[in-house]
């Protein structure tokens, strides 16, 4: 598996709905994690990359930095939730056919203890179901080195049939 980061730079490297549609969406989350398809800015922006694709779950792997702290110095909430959003999403993703796409409809995230910056994290996105329209998944992240839990997530995703 390689772990090539190809994050696009510009909205014309984004893959386009053609090579989205034309993949399932597990095929598509295996091509953004090995370089194949681009990745999307938000993940070099927080530093955070898909390294673990299968049906039904997704591991994001990255570290806080400096520049996701709130003004109190600390992780700010937000970059838990981008995180959460990403790998449970994408775990539905892996769920969703050839010729559908999905997106985020709800989430929810609970913060259990600061992430100290420079740690190495997992967020770890589990399906619990996709059907014809709705998708649920639930996650967590935790410390690589120390396996602490940090935060929990789920979500509800709409999955729609496009064409």
């Amino acid at each position: 598996m390689s772990q090539k980061r190809y994050i696009a730079q510009t909205p014309d490297e984004l893959p386009d709905l053609a090579a989205t549609l034309s993949r399932s969406g597990l095929e598509f989350m295996q091509d953004v994690r090995d370089g194949k398809l681009a990745g999307p800015p938000i993940g070099a922006l927080m530093g955070f990359w898909p390294t673990h694709v299968e049906e039904g779950k997704v591991v994001f792997t990255g570290a806080p930095e400096f520049n996701t702290t709130n003004p109190m110095g600390t992780v700010h909430g937000g970059w838990y939730g981008t995180v959460l959003d990403s790998c449970m999403a994408c775990a539905v993703m892996t769920c969703v056919p050839r010729g559908s796409v999905y997106t985020t409809l709800e989430y929810k995230v609970n913060i259990l203890r600061a992430i100290p910056l420079g740690t190495e994290v997992e967020a770890i996105g589990i399906c619990q179901h996709a059907g014809r329209s709705t998708g649920i998944a639930n996650g967590e992240i935790r410390g690589v080195e120390d396996g602490k839990l940090y935060a929990t997530g789920s979500t509800t995703c709409i999955i729609m049939k496009m064409g």
